[in-house]
């Protein structure tokens, strides 16, 4: 896909001609419509406490390295296509990510394939974290399921491949919410908590286009879990993170409608975000965990941005040319936790050519007003 122009700054606008394209006709959309379509969340429905969980053993669970750190990396938009030579860049990318940065976990926030055929696709391109013997989950993407299987089968086949550790959400919206936790290496004392949301692909609303938003039954499982592990903390929230696909509406709020922030990286693009707001933000703020939000979708974004107490981040497109991407070369979005300490490190590696973005959250966005 072709784009009329784009920006590398976060302080410059992104002029549009009168020709526009789908997704920028979607960003305007999004952004004329958010402020006053932003859904109301009854409180009935996401406060409820109702089958609060006490136990969670089902969860994956992690534990720091010997050393005391513990390393994610979050792949994401590999838009990888069994067969098709413009894919090799994808593979090349994924493999020197993961061999260079030896992850003790990977995060891939979706849309994994662009194309046909789907399993083989999934398989090729997720086999080279298996093949490493590196645990892996997946939050679907919104183009994950348009290749001749639906999202149940694609989440299925993921389940299938060695060393994946997603274990299903069978009573709320979406496939792909999962949560992995981190414990202490002494102990089984969980020091973080990982969320993945599945955040779906259009929206089903009479009336409302656009991409879809993480629906309430989801929030109302986060907020469940999220107490119940604060319960078990006595009473002090969990470090946590929060991966999906599709950026929230705060990400364009922030970027356009507010400038208390401090953003570090590349902003090519609007955020694409859901034309409505479910409160997922508010929720997340609520509960008092999750330190950062962590996402793909927007292939020429990978900034960092501070914006009401939370770090709003994308990943590095790790894709090839089946589908745009200004943002070169490919990469990954790496997250490093230390046990003890407070906060993270974070920084992403560009394919060929090193780190850059290597930053310590929160000191290094002190200037935030």
């Amino acid at each position: 896909m072709t784009k009329d122009s784009k920006s590398k700054t976060e302080n410059r606008t992104i002029p549009v001609n009168d020709n526009m394209d789908r997704r920028t006709f979607l960003k305007r959309s999004a952004l004329a419509g958010m402020a006053g379509l932003a859904a109301s969340v009854a409180p009935v429905n996401i406060l409820a406490n109702t089958n609060m969980p006490e136990k969670q053993e089902q969860f994956p669970d992690l534990k720091f390295n010997s050393n005391g750190k513990f390393k994610i990396l979050q792949l994401t938009d590999t838009h990888y296509v069994s067969g098709d030579p413009r894919s090799e860049r994808a593979l090349k990318n994924v493999a020197e990510m993961l061999d260079t940065e030896r992850p003790d976990l990977v995060i891939h926030t979706g849309d994994v394939i662009f194309g046909k055929p789907a399993e083989a696709s999934l398989r090729e391109i997720l086999s080279l974290i298996a093949d490493r013997k590196i645990p892996f989950a997946v939050t679907l993407g919104n183009h994950d399921e348009e290749f001749g299987k639906n999202r149940r089968e694609v989440f299925d086949i993921i389940r299938s491949i060695p060393c994946n550790i997603n274990t299903p959400v069978k009573e709320i919206y979406g496939v792909s919410n999962d949560i992995i936790t981190l414990s202490s290496t002494t102990d089984d004392t969980v020091k973080w908590v990982f969320y993945l949301f599945d955040s779906n692909r259009h929206s089903k609303l009479p009336g409302i286009k656009g991409y879809d938003y993480i629906h309430f039954d989801q929030i109302a499982w986060y907020r469940n879990h999220s107490q119940a592990f604060t319960k078990r903390n006595g009473g002090t929230p969990v470090p946590s993170l929060a991966f999906f696909h599709i950026p929230l509406p705060e990400y364009n709020y922030a970027t356009r409608l507010d400038t208390r922030r401090v953003m570090k990286g590349n902003f090519g693009e609007e955020p694409y975000s859901p034309h409505v707001n479910s409160g997922l933000f508010v929720s997340l703020k609520e509960m008092g965990d999750v330190q950062a939000i962590l996402c793909g979708h927007d292939h020429d974004n990978d900034y960092a941005m501070q914006w009401n107490g939370m770090f709003l981040m994308f990943g590095r497109f790790g894709g090839c040319d089946t589908v745009y991407n200004d943002l070169k070369p490919s990469g990954a979005r790496v997250i490093e936790l230390t046990e003890g300490e407070p906060g993270f490190r974070s920084w992403i590696r560009i394919y060929g050519e090193g780190i850059t973005q290597d930053l310590n959250y929160p000191e290094d966005f002190k200037t935030v007003l």
